[in-house]
């Protein structure tokens, strides 16, 4: 769980941080986003590779080749003098994340299986929410105290206490045979089948838009919240309320889902989600321009994508059952490709108020509801009785 964990944490603990980055090493907005963006990018991107690879060659070496490149990238990022070389940092931070990421999912269905393997996705899938609300509020009390560095500091030790644990706890030997099509062709074989389901294609694109409308507000809400005074000290705070209230949402979804069926909890996500932002957004032209009337209208946010995201990713996944793995893995990359475009995106928008902020992220969401609503419905089997 530490393993799946450390890739969200690097993500977000810096966030607060960049409220000053711009100021610090006299840089624009899109240069300080491309900080996040640029980590999310590898950070999806590298599992693609990752995924494959620790099939033939084993799980604890890529672990441990992925946890030495994020702990060397922190230490960079401590000694960075200019915004191109922490964007560097960040870059290669991702691109050592992404193998803590898949590759501790693919542990767990190693190690684990029936009930106690579901039972510890389940613990994971809650330690998911938690991290981007606990990271903002650690790394922001790192900053005040000790400065931003103290961030990426405490980064490369995390990454050095996990080397230790990958190198004793994860079974060296290879998981499986290297036989038959050679692994880079069958992917590519797979992948392309993949592209071949409108349906598959189309939950990708919600499930990816979603993740972008986040990453919005990720990437934004330091910005907003800085421009009414909140610093550092206290803005993970603020930025907490949607992650936890997505946690609420998961749960309201394995309630629902038996009694009104996939897709009506679906179609409830995107309303709830809709009401989020439009709320936020009215609440600032009404005039009410703090911290909490910004946040607190999101925790409808959080909930829309806690209904929404399970089920479109149960059905993204499920699109060609024995094509599972890339399914997921597809569906992982390009969630981190459209969120690191709409991090990225934030910097061509005001930060003076969140009014643009909210435009940006609703305009993710419609085009989401759009690709959810061209969505091909299964066709039913008609019963004929015999003449």
């Amino acid at each position: 769980m530490a393993q799946l964990a450390y890739g969200l944490v690097t993500m977000t603990i810096c966030l607060p941080s960049m409220q000053e980055w711009g100021a610090l090493f006299g840089a624009g907005p899109s240069q300080v986003q491309l900080t996040f963006s640029g980590f999310a990018i590898t950070y999806g991107a590298l599992q693609l590779v990752y995924g494959p690879l620790s099939d033939r060659q084993g799980r604890r070496r890529l672990l441990l080749v992925g946890l030495a490149l994020a702990g060397t990238a922190s230490l960079a990022a401590v000694f960075a003098t200019s915004i191109e070389a922490l964007i560097a940092a960040r870059v290669v931070q991702g691109a050592g994340c992404a193998a803590s990421m898949v590759l501790g999912r693919a542990a767990v269905q190693d190690l684990f299986a029936g009930p106690e393997r579901t039972r510890v996705m389940a613990y994971v899938g809650m330690a998911m929410g938690l991290c981007p609300p606990f990271a903002t509020v650690v790394g922001g009390q790192l900053h005040a105290r000790f400065g931003w560095q103290a961030n990426f500091m405490l980064l490369a030790v995390l990454a050095g206490l996990l080397m230790v644990a990958a190198w004793h706890g994860m079974p060296a030997q290879r998981t499986a045979a290297s036989a038959g099509t050679h692994w880079l062709h069958a992917m590519g074989a797979s992948y392309a089948r993949l592209m071949r389901e409108p349906a598959f294609v189309l939950n990708v694109m919600v499930l990816s838009l979603t993740v972008g409308a986040f990453y919005v507000y990720l990437g934004g809400a330091p910005l907003v919240l800085g421009s009414y005074g909140i610093g550092p000290a206290t803005v993970g705070f603020y930025i907490m309320v949607p992650p936890l209230s997505y946690i609420l949402g998961n749960y309201l979804t394995s309630r629902l889902v038996r009694r009104i069926g996939e897709g009506r909890v679906r179609v409830a996500g995107q309303a709830v989600t809709i009401a989020g932002i439009v709320l936020m957004i009215g609440l600032a032209l009404a005039g009410w321009r703090d911290g909490w009337s910004f946040t607190l209208p999101l925790v409808l946010l959080g909930i829309g994508h806690g209904l929404l995201v399970p089920p479109t990713l149960a059905a993204s996944i499920g699109s060609i059952p024995a094509l599972a793995g890339a399914a997921a893995a597809v569906a992982g990359v390009m969630q981190q490709i459209v969120g690191a475009f709409g991090g990225y995106s934030v910097g061509w928008v005001p930060h003076d108020g969140p009014v643009a902020l909210g435009l940006l992220m609703l305009a993710f969401t419609c085009c989401a509801v759009a690709a959810q609503a061209s969505i091909p419905r299964p066709v039913a089997l008609a019963t004929r009785t015999p003449a």
